[in-house]
């Protein structure tokens, strides 16, 4: 609250220096009934001071910062009462409600200046109260010393005292004010538009107070004062707000001043023409109120320029470099407001350093709002000249900002380097333009179309370009100036040395270049017609290039941005955009189906550049009419088929596959025609297959010479690839096919890559089979046919596994991975209605053998830890061309898996690679987890527990033979490695792993007291030291859950055990340490060997289970039995009822029973969970 004026004399305000604040209500009710008779009675929003008025209607002055925004929506309705109130309710007749304070203010201006100080400190959310008192005197110095901001421990209270003259103000607030709430930061769009509102309101007031109150050395003063106070305070909410209320008034000053200057330019020119007058017209008095007025007015323009001035020092220059970086950011958005609006006192070297410093700053908003206001400067031309020094000092930081972490400050960065060349012609250098278009190949596209865009501009909008040679039609000016162009942008790709990336050349400059890209008349024509020496030049060196580029706008059109690899989110392509789009579509389609054909002819004998121009039909528009290019069709066609008999490249194959499944669907306007000339083409190549395999196969045996061979080949190269895109099984491929793997499984010399094609094709066969079986109803024969194919072509490649060369090895564990995937998705979609399904389940054999071969053709070559590198200097091309296609026999694997094809326990020997393959397969193997754990988490835990128990039997059957260093044992230190590894995955909600993680545990008991008898043994079981891995996962349990697992170690190791505190008893210390958390095994664990297992004395050996027997017997487990857990909302999870355990009978079932607590009061420990008399049994 805010006590009212009282004018005292100095030793009173001496000793009231603090005013009471129950004193201060009641001379507020009194002064409210006197200012009551004096106001008007048609501005009811202002009756009586607001003060007294929030006293009834609020109990804190930011009573509103809580509710939500349809409330606020609501009270709309409700008149106003303060100020704060008018502008958080958003009134749209801001200007009417500051005419009414100022007729308030002009009749009582002290409680108008209260209400504009209330309004402040109320727009810093402060939920405290204010106390005013007058003072009259500045050079009083008892009272100056007192304007402090502390702390009262005592009440709780923090307060400011200072002075904002006639005014000593004391704001009293809770300690907890600066928490960071308060309306400028709040979110929420009520909360935008109030920011917005409070900046208006400032603007508003000094805009209607120009011509009057602004002047009365009163009012701005004391708002001056108020606001340099509060800027200045330690609380983050005073500092934030009133420093944007402050440079709010002064950017509004500013605009003051404009005025002034006009009005003062304006009664100069009348005072020269009444001074040009002749002596007879001259009217001196004239002269004297002209001169009177101009006088005046520049005292004001100069008034004004003192209070800017105390602003600017008193505010600007203490939290220009505020810790907050939202009060930098205000401060550099407006003093590049001030420069660009009132240069004469702003655009200096002065000012101009601040923001310079800033552009260092570490927020990135800060820079952006520098870099923004920079543009803004450097734009006008009347105001960059006073920027020469600024560029030179501070050039090589902007150039900088383009590698700006930011991405939108790298931008705007960008954008102002452009401006900035486009100012001063010699500042940058060309190194500095060499950096900076590079960024065309920047994978952010805002900053690779900023980047295209100087780059068009400085280089293919060169003047000299645009003035072609006299004398030439339209159309050679035309292709005159591409051409010129796409020298200018071949020479700069070259420099660059990038030649892998035109298509983000082209992605980059098609916003400000696409008419010169998507000229397709052009670039054609200059491919397809003879030409001057000059363009053979071109045809010679950059022919390549062209084609590359005419592609990469033929695609850009189609698909338009942003590039595969730009894009930051799925982007919504407007109307406009569609139109544009199908505009061009339609005249690539047009113009390319004329063209194609004659492109096709030129280029036959390059297959690269043929490769190109195949891919072009793919982007035709289908909504063409197609019997007016039926002839240009016809033509294109016949061109193709020449492509695809003359060349056996798999690239060019692939394409032209690709380009005739796009002319022969069924939305293409020429289908049949399409169709007939590609059914043609696979009749005339699978005929020829089967003659030439007629000669050469004879009694089982490949009897082929070179040239038969060669046919062979490039004709299987050719229907593979067909198949690949569009279905052949009506010309029965798969048994000719199957021919060829038939005499290489049962007699070899088939050549390696006739094999291969062969493996491939007859896969696309099954492929398609198994795609389109149960779309129609079939019969049972027909199903067991194809079932037989199946497995017969499984068959042929178990055996090619084994085969000498590793390119059809892995051809055939491809085929196999494919062809199982495809049937269980088959089964999966499989309708009973279409008649028996296609059942076909791989037989263990099988199953080892693609197991063996991810064993022996994937985790192969060095052993690499989790601290190697998988990019170092020494490893090459050929390392990275290695690992990546080991990465996909990988995750061909794994997919097994995944899809249930192969069984789960399959993946043990996956994981157990996980360490020593991080690098190179982490995230294959991690993924692999992920996925079995949402199939089947139990199950999933299993085969955790199979990988580790495995790892640790054969290092211990190592250490028990005596043959330490075997390949492919690991230590015990990386089994525990890989254990904590494996804990990690299973992430922070424990209550969701709670049953995985349990039965873990129960395994682990179980695998090492199998057999162990607790009255007659005396020495340790065999498997003890496993317990030290086990306890990697004790920290995932739940506090009930350990306490459920304790006593069941406690069942299988004895009382008797567990007080033993010999060496070899060591890892059961630390286990159950890890259980009951505590340090109790921290001394334990250093006795234990990071790279090898203790080899007690006493140990039996003679135990030693197998493998198989440690994993999968199961007759004597007893079931473990966790509490439910249940978790209501959000709320803590706590414990209601204590968890009893207790033995049954022959202490071979453990259950966890639940019972009252005993004093009825419940457990609050963070750590205990809700537990309920339901029970799980693993």
């Amino acid at each position: 609250m805010i006590a009212e004026p009282t004018l005292l004399s100095k030793s009173v305000q001496k000793e009231n220096s603090g005013v009471d604040v129950s004193s201060c209500l009641t001379s507020n009710r009194q002064r409210d009934e006197n200012r009551q008779k004096t106001v008007r009675g048609k501005r009811k929003a202002r009756e009586g001071s607001e003060n007294a008025k929030r006293k009834h209607s609020r109990t804190s002055s930011n009573g509103s910062l809580g509710r939500v925004e349809n409330e606020q929506l609501k009270d709309r309705e409700v008149e106003a009462v303060t100020l704060f109130e008018v502008v958080t309710m958003g009134k749209s007749a801001m200007q009417a409600v500051v005419d009414d304070w100022i007729e308030a203010y002009i009749m009582d201006r002290d409680s108008a200046l209260l209400d504009i100080i209330s309004f402040f400190i109320q727009c810093s959310g402060c939920k405290g109260v204010v106390t005013a008192e007058m003072f009259q005197s500045r050079q009083d110095s008892e009272v100056m010393s007192k304007m402090v901001e502390d702390l009262d421990e005592g009440s709780g209270l923090q307060y400011k005292k200072f002075l904002a003259f006639p005014w000593i103000l004391t704001v009293t607030w809770p300690m907890d004010m600066d928490s960071g709430e308060y309306p400028l930061v709040m979110s929420g769009l009520y909360w935008k538009r109030f920011r917005l509102h409070f900046c208006e309101f400032v603007s508003v007031l000094v805009a209607q107070c120009q011509y009057n109150v602004i002047f009365d050395n009163y009012l701005l003063n004391t708002l001056i004062s108020l606001l340099t106070e509060l800027s200045d305070s330690r609380v983050r909410a005073f500092r934030h707000t009133c420093t944007l209320a402050a440079v709010k008034l002064l950017s509004a000053l500013v605009n003051v001043a404009l005025n002034l200057g006009i009005s003062v330019g304006n009664s100069q020119r009348l005072y020269d023409v009444e001074c040009a007058k002749t002596a007879s017209k001259r009217a001196a008095p004239r002269l004297e109120r002209i001169q009177r007025k101009i006088n005046e007015l520049q005292d004001r323009k100069l008034e004004i320029e003192n209070m800017m001035d105390a602003i600017f020092k008193g505010v600007f220059l203490k939290r220009y470099r505020d810790v907050i970086p939202e009060i930098r950011s205000i401060c550099m958005e407006e003093l590049t407001v001030w420069m660009r609006l009132y240069s004469p006192v702003f655009l200096n070297d002065s000012c101009l350093k601040y923001v310079g410093w800033m552009l260092h700053d570490k927020h990135p908003d800060v820079r952006l709002k520098c870099v923004l206001g920079l543009q803004g400067l450097y734009e006008d031309a009347h105001l960059r000249t006073k920027m020469d020094l600024f560029t030179v000092r501070f050039k090589e930081r902007m150039i900088s900002m383009t590698l700006d972490k930011d991405h939108e400050v790298a931008v705007q960065a960008m954008r102002l380097l452009m401006v900035i060349s486009q100012s001063y012609e010699e500042v940058l250098s060309q190194d500095d333009y060499k950096h900076m278009f590079q960024f065309v190949y920047s994978s952010y596209r805002p900053l690779a179309a900023a980047a295209g865009e100087f780059l068009y501009s400085k280089l293919l909008s060169n003047p000299a370009l645009t003035e072609p040679r006299d004398g030439l039609s339209e159309e050679n000016r035309q292709r005159e100036l591409t051409m010129a162009r796409l020298r200018t942008l071949l020479h700069f790709f070259k420099e660059s040395e990038v030649h892998e990336h035109v298509l983000c050349l082209v992605d980059s400059l098609w916003d400000c270049g696409g008419a010169f890209l998507k000229d397709w008349v052009s670039l054609t024509s200059l491919l397809l017609q003879p030409s001057s020496s000059q363009e053979q030049d071109l045809r010679d060196t950059d022919e390549d290039l062209v084609i590359e580029i005419l592609l990469a706008s033929v695609r850009q059109a189609v698909e338009g941005p942003p590039l595969t690899g730009r894009g930051s989110g799925k982007k919504v392509t407007s109307a406009k955009e569609k139109r544009s789009q199908t505009d061009d579509c339609t005249g690539l389609t047009e113009h390319f189906i004329k063209v194609l054909p004659e492109l096709l002819s030129k280029y036959l004998e390059d297959a690269k550049k043929l490769t190109s121009f195949l891919k072009i039909p793919q982007y035709f528009q289908m909504d063409t009419q197609g019997d007016e290019y039926l002839e240009s069709m016809q033509a294109l066609l016949a061109q193709l088929e020449a492509a695809v008999e003359k060349h056996t490249g798999a690239e060019l194959l692939e394409e032209a596959a690709r380009s005739y499944q796009i002319l022969c669907s069924e939305e293409s306007p020429w289908h049949s025609l399409a169709s007939s000339a590609m059914d043609q083409l696979i009749q005339r190549w699978a005929k020829t297959l089967g003659m030439c395999l007629e000669e050469s196969l004879s009694d089982g045996v490949f009897t082929a010479d070179e040239e038969k061979t060669g046919e062979i080949l490039s004709t299987l190269k050719k229907l593979t690839a067909f198949y690949n895109a569009q279905d052949l099984s009506k010309w029965e491929l798969y048994e000719l096919g199957s021919k060829l793997l038939v005499v290489e499984t049962q007699n070899g010399g088939l050549p390696v890559e006739v094999t291969v094609e062969a493996l491939r094709c007859v896969c696309y066969s099954v492929l398609w089979k198994l795609n389109t079986f149960g779309e129609v109803a079939v019969s049972r024969e027909l199903a067991i046919h194809q079932r037989n194919q199946l497995r017969a072509f499984c068959e042929k490649c178990l055996r090619c596994l084994s085969h000498n060369e590793h390119q059809v090895r892995e051809q055939a564990f491809m085929s196999l991975c494919d062809i199982l995937i495809a049937h269980n998705y088959q089964l999966q979609m499989w309708d009973p209605s279409a008649g028996p399904p296609l059942l076909y389940t791989p037989d263990p054999k099988l199953q080892k053998a693609l197991l063996t071969f991810i064993l022996d053709h994937v985790f192969t070559g060095p052993e690499l830890d989790s601290h190697s590198r998988a990019g170092e200097s020494d490893c090459g091309v050929s390392r990275l061309e290695d690992l990546h296609r080991r990465r996909n026999l990988l995750a061909a694997y794994c997919k097994l898996i995944v899809h249930s094809v192969l069984e789960m326990s399959m993946a043990a020997e996956i994981f157990k690679q996980y360490m020593k393959y991080y690098n190179d397969f982490g995230d294959i193997i991690k993924e692999t987890l992920n996925r079995t754990r949402q199939m089947d988490k139990i199950e999933s835990a299993r085969t955790l527990v199979l990988c580790l128990q495995q790892l640790f039997l054969r290092l211990k059957q190592e250490q028990d033979s005596g043959s330490m260093g075997s390949p492919g044992v690991q230590t015990y230190s990386s089994i525990k490695e890989l254990a904590r590894r494996f804990s990690l995955t299973f992430g922070w909600d424990q209550i969701k792993s709670r049953e995985s993680l349990a039965m873990i545990h129960r395994d682990g008991i179980e695998f090492v007291f199998k057999g162990f008898v607790q009255q007659g043994e005396k020495h340790s079981p065999p498997y003890l030291s496993y317990l030290t891995i086990l306890s990697e996962f004790s920290s995932k349990l739940l506090k009930p859950d350990k306490k459920t697992v304790y006593t069941y170690l406690q069942k299988y190791a004895g009382d008797q055990t567990f007080s033993n505190r010999e060496e070899c008893w060591l890892p059961l210390i630390y286990y159950r340490a890890s259980l009951q958390g505590t340090t109790e095994g921290e001394d334990a664990v250093s006795y234990i060997s990071s790279d090898t297992i203790k080899q007690f004395a006493h140990t039996n050996r003679s135990r030693s289970p197998s493998i198989k027997q440690a994993v999968s017997e199961g007759d004597m487990r007893s079931p473990l039995t966790l509490p439910c857990i249940e978790t209501k909302g959000n709320k803590h999870v706590r414990s209601v009822e204590e968890t009893k355990v207790a033995e049954q009978n022959q202490g071979t079932k453990m259950q966890s029973a639940t019972g009252l607590p005993l004093d009825g009061q419940q457990r609050t420990s963070p750590d205990d969970v809700d537990v309920d008399t339901v029970e799980i049994d693993l």
